[in-house]
């Protein structure tokens, strides 16, 4: 009896947490080698859009180590829609104030940090969007990123 109770609080739990977050339409990450982030290595995110009337948020996500020893992160980001166009941007993401301090969340060794890359991005065409990232710092192997990450969600 002491099971079924326990199956049943994870299960409100988990439905709880999942009707928390009706908007995300694509959350993921991907690992970064841990012998660093080669400056020619990309980071590919294929993305299934479909509502091709709803505008969304995309966030570009990365968790570092607190050993990193920048305070930002210059990123080539390319949003390739289905049929071969493609937009090029380059985007900058701060993961440290200007007294060193970590602006992800996270405790311990790691820490997650969540940016708003543009915002109420109208997707033309419904298909799979390729998402892909390159670092654009001046070293060409980047250690201390461990994860980069992509998210879009319906804007409400």
């Amino acid at each position: 009896m002491k099971n079924v109770f326990q199956w049943i609080i994870v299960g409100c739990f988990l439905t709880v947490l999942s009707a928390c977050d009706t908007n995300r339409v694509f959350d993921q990450y991907q690992p970064i080698p841990e012998d660093g982030w080669q400056k020619d290595s990309l980071v590919v995110f294929h993305i299934p859009i479909v509502d091709t009337i709803q505008n969304h948020n995309l966030y570009i996500n990365i968790r570092n180590d607190i050993n990193y020893q920048y305070s930002n992160v210059w990123l080539f980001v390319t949003i390739e829609q289905p049929g071969g166009i493609a937009i090029r941007d380059t985007f900058e993401m701060v993961v440290a104030d200007a007294s060193g301090k970590w602006l992800g969340e996270g405790f311990g060794g790691i820490k997650t940090r969540e940016v708003i890359y543009r915002r109420n991005v109208y997707f033309p065409n419904s298909g799979i969007y390729k998402i892909v990232i390159q670092h654009g710092m001046r070293e060409n192997n980047l250690e201390g990123i461990s994860d980069i990450g992509f998210r879009v969600e319906e804007v409400k």
